[in-house]
């Protein structure tokens, strides 16, 4: 399956929700990444941000479509990571 996460997340928390973030998902833009999991990827993903985020504070939103082809994306102005080099 294809997700995309966006997280806005306390100053204190924003190094290691992205490192760790970084070990499944291709980093796009400023609190966003995006990528091809497996469901056990994803459960795995979903207990480590609920173990690194505050909840009353942070919020993360996860995207989640079978496959990427469901989606349309439009890049306009410079795009931040190019991941046309991954397969």
């Amino acid at each position: 399956m294809y997700v995309l996460i966006v997280y806005d997340v306390g100053e204190k928390r924003v190094a290691k929700i992205l490192k760790f973030l970084r070990k499944y998902l291709n980093w796009i833009q400023n609190s966003v990444f995006e990528g091809h999991v497996t469901d056990a990827q994803l459960l795995k993903i979903k207990n480590g941000i609920n173990r690194i985020i505050d909840p009353e504070t942070d919020s993360v939103i996860i995207f989640i479509a079978r496959s990427e082809k469901w989606l349309n994306k439009e890049i306009i102005g410079q795009e931040k990571n190019p991941t046309s080099n991954f397969v």
